[in-house]
């Protein structure tokens, strides 16, 4: 079964009320067994539009990414982020070669 992931860029108009929600958010990415594999760092934007901060995050499957984002536990903290960032935001299943 492939592994899923978060893929968000943001715009963040409020830093400190930013931290309110990664803070928030900890509790349900530890629910469900996310794990940063971009949080924020330097990027090199080559082709397109994107926001300043890039996020990915991986999750065992599609369905826990899924309920991730639809669970009390982030629904809660999104409403921090909204008023003080900008995102766009994807769910992907990952790419699983095996049986090819």
């Amino acid at each position: 079964m492939p592994k899923a992931y978060w893929i968000a860029h943001v715009s963040v108009d409020d830093p400190a009320a930013y931290e309110a929600y990664r803070s928030a958010n900890a509790a349900a990415f530890q629910k469900y067994g996310a794990r940063f594999l971009v949080r924020a760092g330097a990027q090199d934007q080559r082709e397109g539009a994107l926001r300043p901060r890039s996020v990915v995050l991986e999750f065992t499957d599609l369905a826990t990414a899924r309920a991730c984002y639809e669970s009390p536990e982030y629904q809660t903290a999104l409403k921090l982020r909204q008023p003080c960032s900008t995102a766009d935001l994807i769910i992907v299943e990952g790419y699983d070669d095996q049986g090819m």
